[in-house]
């Protein structure tokens, strides 16, 4: 059997989203392993156009491009560092044709795509229905659930012609127990419970696994800039009474692409510190 340095080693993984937060600590993690990785995101230190590409998506993507908390080609960087292959690309989950010439890039550059981490999202649109902005709405339909649709689809040739393939999608607990003044991002986040079963029962005769991370509350930069009030009272509803790491994520993911979890298909798995026990 493999050692966990090196469980993912010959791997190569592409990682959405990953210029911060989940994504980057998912992709460092993979790294870690083993593995080529691709960092994807709309937000890429070394593109001009940033600030455009912000303004697109909203209030999360404008703070972090104004405080330059974007680290794609730093991420990048890091992980060739480690002796990996590595390089960011820019790439908007909701642009079809962007996303296939992305999979195509990495597809000529390294051979081969065995796994693929749909951590993209949004999450910044809390408002109770009758204040629901109806372009929110459809920004977090085509982000949070078509993204990851998009680049499925996209990957999902390459994976079935070399008869392997490992997908996760990041889902939330306000997908599986609902959120007060989330319905656009909970409805997303439940989609991708869904959707997460449907391609693990295509993927199966392909060697095809597909599998969801379903967070709790982690302590990301996105998460830090919510109001600290509400922040504790979620904190508070968790067994351990404390934010979990975005390395708890990504430890998480790196098991469940791994071989050690070839037998595991089609599951949502929580890890959130039991927020969604019954404490009191």
């Amino acid at each position: 059997m493999s050692s966990w340095d090196e469980m993912l080693k010959g791997k190569t993984a592409v990682v959405t989203g990953a210029s911060r937060g989940l994504g980057r600590a998912d992709a460092l993690a993979l790294a870690e392993a083993g593995a080529d990785v691709v960092i994807t995101d709309i937000l890429i230190e070394s593109d001009e156009h940033n600030e455009q590409e912000a303004e697109r998506f909203g209030p999360i993507a404008q703070v972090m491009q104004s405080t330059n908390v974007m680290y794609a080609d730093k991420t990048a960087q890091e992980i060739r560092d480690m002796g990996r292959r590595s390089f960011a690309a820019k790439m908007d989950v909701t642009d079809r044709e962007q996303v296939q010439d992305v999979f195509a890039k990495v597809k000529e550059e390294f051979g081969r795509i065995d796994i693929l981490v749909n951590n993209a999202g949004t999450l910044d649109h809390v408002s109770q229905i009758e204040n629901q902005n109806d372009d929110f709405w459809q920004r977090d339909l085509n982000v949070n659930l078509t993204g990851s649709y998009n680049c499925t689809k996209a990957v999902w040739p390459y994976m079935k012609e070399q008869g392997y393939g490992r997908i996760i999608n990041m889902s939330s607990v306000a997908g599986t127990l609902g959120g007060f003044g989330q319905a656009s991002y909970s409805v997303t986040k439940g989609g991708l419970l869904s959707f997460t079963k449907s391609m693990a029962l295509e993927g199966g005769k392909h060697g095809i696994n597909v599998n969801a991370i379903v967070p709790g509350i982690i302590g990301t930069e996105a998460f830090k800039m919510g109001n600290a009030k509400m922040n504790q009272r979620m904190i508070d509803r968790t067994v351990f009474k404390q934010p979990g790491e975005p390395e708890d994520i990504a430890n998480a993911i790196t098991f469940l692409v791994s071989d050690k979890a070839k037998y595991i298909t089609g599951i949502g798995l929580n890890v959130s510190g039991g927020i969604e026990l019954f404490t009191f």
